[in-house]
């Protein structure tokens, strides 16, 4: 990890300037987002990135690849993210054509603007895909940027998007429902609560029966010279079973979002 890098342990919006939410659900028959760690199978985070749904809702927006990372950095956004169905995966193998330079075709490169794209007639290569089954996830969303934020609930409460939203792979097409727009509830109680979202790795309390894991996926982004690169990671768990898990209200921030305690991030 380079010194630009860093990495966010347990650390949550605290919410300051979050006074309205949106509130969606993104779901289908298949998901995979990808894990930076290398390896044979190309494996899954379980619970969508923070940075994916950023992607997601630039998708629906039809903002850019490299043109909305400002617009969820750590200051300007916050997102609750809460499994609503049981996480299960299964490895898919999958023909795949390199996407190596000298593996490309490309066409009119006498003009001013050329187009590369995978050799069609070349050898396929299998890879194994570890990916999610049935996954689907309610997201709770504040943007700092009121232009940004009334242009997304508009297009959510129409049902539009400007691209079709997937869940990681652009294969993997998904249903989006919404519910609505909210004002979460500051809940300082220090009593142990259950929170519906995923929470801070280390604030969890252990109970009998419910099991959590977790995970450090890419949290924030920027553009670079190369296109982007991760900035921060954040370790947080979540229940397999998309069940809610226990903290101390005084050690987490949570917030009252439609009748369920979320933690932002």
């Amino acid at each position: 990890m380079s010194e630009e890098q860093s990495t966010v342990e347990d650390w949550t919006h605290g919410g300051s300037g979050i006074d309205r939410c949106l509130s969606f659900t993104i779901g289908g028959p298949w998901g995979h987002f990808r894990r930076v760690e290398g390896n044979i199978v190309k494996q899954t985070y379980r619970v969508i990135p923070r940075t994916t749904v950023a992607g997601l809702v630039a998708a629906i927006l039809g903002i850019g690849r490299d043109e909305y990372y400002d617009l969820f950095a750590p200051d300007a956004s916050a997102v609750a993210v809460e499994p609503t169905s049981g996480l299960r995966t299964m490895n898919m193998p999958m023909n795949t054509l390199s996407t190596a330079k000298g593996s490309m075709k490309t066409l009119n490169s006498r003009g001013s603007l050329s187009i590369s794209f995978p050799d069609s007639t070349d050898n396929r290569q299998q890879h194994n895909y570890e990916v999610l089954v049935e996954p689907s996830y309610r997201i709770d969303l504040w943007l700092d940027d009121d232009g940004t934020y009334a242009r997304l609930k508009e297009t959510l409460e129409d049902g539009r998007s400007e691209y079709v939203p997937s869940l990681g792979l652009s294969e993997y097409l998904a249903e989006i429902e919404y519910h609505g727009e909210f004002e979460p509830e500051s809940d300082g109680s220090g009593d142990v609560v259950e929170v519906s979202s995923t929470v801070p790795s280390d604030d969890v309390i252990p109970e009998e029966g419910t099991e959590f894991r977790m995970e450090k996926p890419p949290a924030f982004m920027t553009a670079d010279s190369g296109g982007r690169r991760t900035t921060a990671f954040v370790s947080y768990s979540y229940s397999p079973d998309a069940e809610p898990l226990k903290v101390r209200g005084g050690d987490v921030e949570t917030r009252k979002v439609d009748g369920r305690r979320v933690v932002f991030v």
